[in-house]
């Protein structure tokens, strides 16, 4: 006994959903990065806060500590911080879409398979524009 073959079409809305469902992976793994990488940053801004002014103070660059004042390191810091803030924007909203599309996807492939067509898809409801 042989399972029957999955139409091609059934097929393809598969392989996007399983392809949106990587993409939302991999944006949830960038932002868990960034998150790590904000905390870091904001202890490292308590920490420098701590130093009185003119205490020697150093950065990394690479494998080497350069020495730096606290007012650039501060300031270096705090864009860090900015920048990993809008770009944990960015992924949330594009996370959004996806888990949109997400279920959009489900329900389309939900929707095929009651239809129970093996040979076409079933027809739009909604007619593109």
């Amino acid at each position: 006994m042989s399972s029957p073959q999955m139409p091609p079409w059934l097929q393809e809305q598969l392989m996007k959903l399983q392809q949106s469902q990587q993409n939302l992976q991999s944006i949830m793994t960038q932002k868990q990065h960034l998150e790590m990488e904000k905390a870091e940053t904001v202890k490292a801004l308590e920490e420098l806060n701590k130093v009185a002014d003119g205490d020697a103070v150093f950065k990394h660059a690479g494998t080497v500590l350069i020495k730096s004042t606290k007012k650039e390191l501060i300031d270096e810091l705090e864009e860090k911080q900015e920048m990993a803030k809008t770009r944990v924007t960015v992924l949330e909203k594009q996370e959004t879409r996806i888990k949109e599309s997400l279920k959009e996807q489900e329900a389309k492939i939900t929707e095929m398979m009651k239809a129970g067509s093996t040979n076409s898809p079933p027809a739009e409801n909604n007619p593109r524009k």
